[in-house]
């Protein structure tokens, strides 16, 4: 079998079992990297990698037997891994070297990965394209004229052009779900508290998760195991026992009760993707799943609600980037004033602009009690009214984005239209919920739809199951 054909856990097994070198898999996937840099996936290809590689064969010789022994991962920009560059795809933090290692690369370093490159994506996470990077857009691996999605979009890219058999992301509204749905590929947000965020350069802290994007979904449950736990630096990682999700996987969906959200019926009728959620829906009934009608009756609020929690809270984590400690400074600066003023205009692109200063003004004298004490307020009650949900559900099934991926620069000037895509992902980050994205269906030029499964917060094994079974039933 092929290097690039073998799935996550196929790759892992070959190279344990001595069928297929670390080094072999490693320089497969970095030359890969090379031959298709014009999707501008990656931003920097490690060059220890393949000695790192050619490390591991004499571990795995030697009787290692790492979850991940000898596999080559790729990581988001904005994931540090000690003395390789984390730029969150800044100019800002361009030449930034991360210090130490996030307890995900510790984790998965742990296991034995080969960690080969870091990949683009919206700069410090904001955006739903990968068109807000300092160093250039990443084009969709299935159609270069449109976008990956965002902001993990060099991450879902690089899985779906076969640059790497895994790749993490990180999800604060989406960010990992629609870009594995523009690219056809498996992406997770796992509950909050899943998987620890330390070492992770700061976004939205309260409602961020990281996850990894995959080309199957029992390869996506297997890294998430990996990747779980909790931190000693991370008090809100959750430290509690971590289950083997892949026994959770049960091959059939009998009996399950599938929630069908009352408040989505008025918003899918019209859009791309909503025959190929009908199907699903019909998929999972057939074969013995109850379909239910629930209700969140503030679902159409979660939009206006994440748009103030986290531009408030990265107008927090932002301000250290200030020109003094962290970050590149202005050469034009003559004071400190300068430093701070002239360093930030430059250093940061449009959108993180815009959203530091929504979030100033969200958080502002007068108006901190008006929008985000209401925003919190608001959070509370979704997630109590989701609770009512999931006692009538095993899971809810919902489109994961309105359609295809759209055209690169379509959307560009119209931010709006551009927070909209996230339409439907962005309830899981404000619950703190689990949630997964599938390929199912195909829009009108051809290209993946995804379809979105999301359960109550710890209960990623119910959202495994169901899209194992999906998955096994979409011939594409």
């Amino acid at each position: 079998m092929n290097i690039g054909e073998m799935t996550l856990i196929e790759l892992a097994d070959n190279i344990k079992a001595g069928k297929v070198s670390s080094y072999e898999a490693t320089k497969y996937y970095v030359d890969k990297c090379k031959e298709k840099a014009s999707l501008n996936a990656v931003l920097e290809v490690f060059d220890d990698a393949l000695d790192k590689a050619k490390e591991m064969d004499e571990k795995i010789k030697a009787g290692f037997k790492g979850k991940l022994a000898g596999v080559p991962v790729i990581i988001k920009d904005n994931i540090l891994y000690k003395d390789k560059i984390a730029s969150c795809s800044s100019k800002f933090l361009e030449k930034y070297v991360a210090q130490y290692n996030s307890t995900v690369v510790e984790k998965m370093l742990n296991e034995g990965a080969v960690i080969i490159a870091r990949a683009n994506m919206d700069e410090f996470a904001m955006g739903s394209s990968t068109e807000n990077s300092a160093f250039g857009v990443t084009k969709n691996a299935l159609d270069p004229t449109r976008v990956p999605g965002g902001s993990s979009g060099g991450s879902a890219c690089a899985v779906a052009a076969g640059l790497a058999p895994v790749a993490l992301g990180t999800d604060t509204g989406g960010s990992i779900r629609q870009p594995a749905s523009y690219n056809g590929v498996v992406g997770i947000k796992p509950t909050y508290g899943r998987v620890s965020r330390y070492g992770i350069v700061a976004f939205a802290s309260s409602i961020e998760q990281v996850g990894p994007l995959t080309k199957t979904v029992k390869d996506n449950a297997y890294m998430l195991e990996v990747l779980s736990g909790g931190s000693e630096h991370d008090e809100t990682s959750l430290k509690i026992d971590v289950p083997d999700f892949l026994s959770q996987i049960k091959g059939s969906v009998k009996g399950m009760k599938i929630g069908v959200l009352k408040e989505i019926e008025s918003m899918i009728g019209g859009l791309e993707v909503e025959n190929a959620y009908r199907q699903a829906l019909q998929y999972l009934k057939d074969n013995g799943a109850e379909i239910v009608d629930v209700s969140i009756p503030s679902f159409s609020l979660t939009l206006p609600c994440y748009y103030i929690i986290a531009p408030a809270e990265a107008t927090s984590n932002l301000g250290r980037f200030d020109g003094v400690k962290y970050s590149r400074r202005s050469a034009e600066a003559k004071d400190i004033d300068e430093i701070y003023v002239i360093s930030r205009s430059e250093g940061f692109g449009k959108e993180v602009k815009r959203r530091i200063m929504l979030g100033n003004f969200v958080l502002s004298s007068g108006y901190f009690d008006a929008y985000y004490n209401k925003a919190k307020k608001l959070q509370q009650k979704l997630k109590n009214e989701a609770k009512e949900a999931f006692a009538k559900c095993d899971v809810l099934l919902l489109p994961t984005t309105t359609g295809e991926a759209f055209k690169i620069g379509e959307k560009a000037n119209d931010p709006v239209s551009m927070y909209k895509e996230d339409l439907f992902t962005i309830m899981a980050n404000i619950l703190g919920a689990p949630a997964i994205s599938i390929p199912y269906g195909k829009g009108k030029n051809g290209l993946p739809l995804g379809i979105q499964i999301v359960a109550d917060c710890l209960n990623e094994g119910l959202v495994y199951n169901v899209a194992d079974f999906i998955e096994k039933g979409y011939r594409g």
